[in-house]
């Protein structure tokens, strides 16, 4: 939905203040425009009705119940506006919040530290990339990931054959196994191979609470931002 050079990006915080510092951050941006505020969810989802802006930026906490309204924002949107970028500010370092985020989808959606918003080269980096449907992870919030792995997500991902790379990087930009088969030129069959195989090199478990092909996306995310390997976000 982009247009032209123009992004239109709306903001959502139930802080006055940091609606206007973030407003004042892109404006000093060329090619962003910001087209509204909201203090809320449900203004938010109007604000989107109304406007229709290329791009999101939403607290992951604001009325009416201050808990995760901007995860269900993103999903929200992804149902009824799939082709919009949102990214997802938080205050928390925490990859299962990241998870949430990514749960319906990494293509167009991001998660970017609070902290780092007064650094409008990662913000504007972070609209940009969800803008062109990637997606963007806070590096922090990777590191914590590959911290949390034992030798690191480099080496893990290192075990996987050319093939199983080439499947887990359309896997990390949302794609379906369909869609993996047709850009692979491959059977839909083989991909499912290499996707069990992907998850199983990767000790990825089936264990209800978090989809492993979501758990794969982050851990590519953040082998990229490790090493170099694949061209996520």
């Amino acid at each position: 939905m982009v247009r032209g050079p123009n992004l239109r990006v709306v903001l959502a915080d139930d802080d006055v203040l940091v609606l206007a510092g973030m407003e004042a951050l892109l404006d000093t941006v060329e090619g962003l425009t910001v087209v509204g505020q909201a203090g809320s969810l449900e203004e938010l989802l109007d604000l989107v009705e109304s406007v229709e802006p290329d791009v999101v930026v939403t607290d992951i906490r604001m009325p009416p119940t201050g808990v995760d309204e901007g995860v269900e924002a993103a999903q929200r949107l992804r149902d009824t506006h799939p082709e919009i970028g949102v990214v997802v500010l938080s205050q928390y370092v925490d990859p299962q919040l990241a998870y949430a985020v990514l749960d319906d989808g990494s293509r167009h959606r991001g998660y970017l530290l609070k902290e780092h918003v007064s650094d409008v080269d990662q913000l504007v980096e972070a609209i940009r990339t969800v803008a062109a449907a990637g997606s963007w992870i806070d590096t922090v919030v990777l590191d914590a990931l590959v911290a949390a792995r034992t030798g690191g997500v480099g080496a893990e991902l290192r075990r996987l054959t050319a093939r199983e790379l080439d499947v887990l990087a359309d896997m990390a930009r949302g794609s379906s196994n369909a869609a993996i088969a047709q850009h692979l030129y491959i059977g839909e069959r083989a991909v499912e191979k290499n996707v069990r195989s992907i998850f199983s090199k990767l000790g990825l478990t089936n264990d209800g609470r978090t989809n492993r092909r979501v758990q794969a996306t982050l851990l590519y995310l953040a082998a990229s931002n490790e090493t170099g390997v694949g061209d996520g976000g």
